[in-house]
């Protein structure tokens, strides 16, 4: 039973990540624009044009269903620009920065990070490439054949953690968010807040973070996360629209 449950997941997990055509939200980010601006540890997130995009991105209410980390040169050597992603079928892997070509993308990077933690967040990352998804655990595999499940908006982020014991391998978020985690880099914390315990203002009260479980993180809170910047391409670059050429000038 356990080789048959391999073998259908495995057939299941390829047919998922089947390129499928859909309308993107905005042009492709261009390769040499990303290259020149990524640095180590910058989250890439990524419009997925597969058959298990279509439901990330609707269960998460984003534009966004993919995470990759970037890791530079740390990868391997001779390849400057490389990232570590998890994928469904071939599990966390290193991949080039020609994976993400034609396809809509965004930088979002972790602010005032030691360099010592750079390198930990990295190290983690890397030992975790060859780790695979449990493909016998196809139940985690099904909840993506249907598009747009009918399920209540509160319960969309916690129907990708449905399934076996690691189950969200297959949501490169939670790689990425263990990899943050590991140095206690935040980036969407449970904020409590307690009395300061201050004579003088009695009133006072002070915030303590609690870890979010990495099962939960999707890849739109990156995005919204008030700990990494946006970082945009086309403005690193020194954007200037006095130099933009428009269609109606050009036929003049």
């Amino acid at each position: 039973m356990n080789e048959l449950a391999t073998s259908f997941g495995q057939w299941l997990g390829r047919w998922l990540s089947q390129t499928t055509y859909m309308q993107g939200t905005a042009p492709p980010s261009p390769r040499e624009s990303l290259a020149a601006t990524l640095r180590p540890c910058d989250v890439l997130l990524v419009e997925g044009q597969t058959r298990v995009s279509v439901t990330i991105k609707y269960l998460t209410q984003s534009t966004w269903s993919h995470a990759a980390l970037y890791v530079g040169d740390y990868g391997k050597p001779g390849t400057p620009h490389c990232f570590i992603e998890a994928d469904i079928v071939d599990g966390v892997r290193l991949v080039g920065l020609e994976q993400f070509d034609g396809l809509h993308c965004r930088i979002c990077r972790p602010v005032g990070l030691a360099e010592t933690d750079r390198k930990r967040i990295i190290e983690f990352a890397l030992v975790q490439v060859g780790r695979h998804y449990d493909l016998r655990n196809v139940i985690d595999l099904l909840r993506y054949l249907i598009p747009t499940p009918p399920v209540p908006l509160r319960w969309r982020r916690r129907m990708l953690a449905l399934g076996s014991g690691d189950p969200t391998r297959a949501i490169c978020s939670t790689l990425v968010a263990q990899c943050f985690q590991a140095v206690r880099y935040p980036i969407l914390p449970i904020i409590e807040t307690q009395p300061a315990g201050r004579v003088d203002c009695p009133d006072c009260v002070e915030e303590i973070l609690r870890v979010r479980h990495h099962s939960l993180f999707v890849p739109r809170d990156f995005d919204v996360s008030p700990y990494f910047q946006v970082i945009k391409p086309t403005l690193e670059g020194g954007f200037d629209y006095r130099q933009l050429a428009w269609a109606d000038e050009v036929a003049a």
